[in-house]
């Protein structure tokens, strides 16, 4: 399909990265793979990222995306958390850089607005709604969900932004 683009969304953690990809052609978005990286809590945050970094790098190689999601980080529970989850994101953005991809951040309450259409949804909800727009009839995680939820905001976004990857 000529105008048809394979998207790579990231839901970052310190303890487990959700990913998601999604092929997207016209106005319509298909469902072709997504899973978690699981970080063992009990490791030092540099083996968790570095972890993160080996695991993500086949990830992408395998899956061979057009382009990245990613969440901007907005809120964390205190400021362990949210130097914690700015590695990974350092991680996760060097990943797409080293194989010159491009990655595209979007702020939760737009993920939420374009997938749900609230910008206060739940995850519940964003499952929900990921499950239905994607024809999914398993489970999902959460960070599976925030993961596609992601890709499919830069999805419907990437045009009327002129972010064609």
């Amino acid at each position: 399909m000529s105008d048809s683009i394979r998207i790579l969304g990231i839901d970052p953690g310190s303890r487990k990265t959700g990913y998601g990809l999604i092929e997207h052609f016209g106005n319509k978005s298909r469902h072709l793979d997504s899973g978690f990286i699981r970080l063992n809590e009990k490791k030092t945050l540099s083996e968790r990222l570095f972890k993160l970094s080996n695991e993500l790098g086949k990830i992408i190689d395998r899956l061979n995306p057009n382009c990245g999601a990613i969440e901007k980080i907005f809120y964390a529970k205190n400021a362990q958390s949210a130097l914690s989850l700015g590695h990974a994101r350092g991680v996760i953005l060097l990943k797409f850089s080293e194989r010159q991809i491009p990655i595209h951040e979007y702020q939760a309450l737009k993920v939420k607005q374009t997938v749900v259409g609230a910008g206060r949804a739940d995850k519940s909800q964003i499952q929900h709604m990921v499950k239905i727009l994607l024809k999914i009839n398993d489970s999902l995680q959460e960070d599976q969900a925030d993961a596609l939820a992601v890709a499919l905001t830069h999805a419907h976004l990437r045009k009327a932004d002129n972010n064609w990857l």
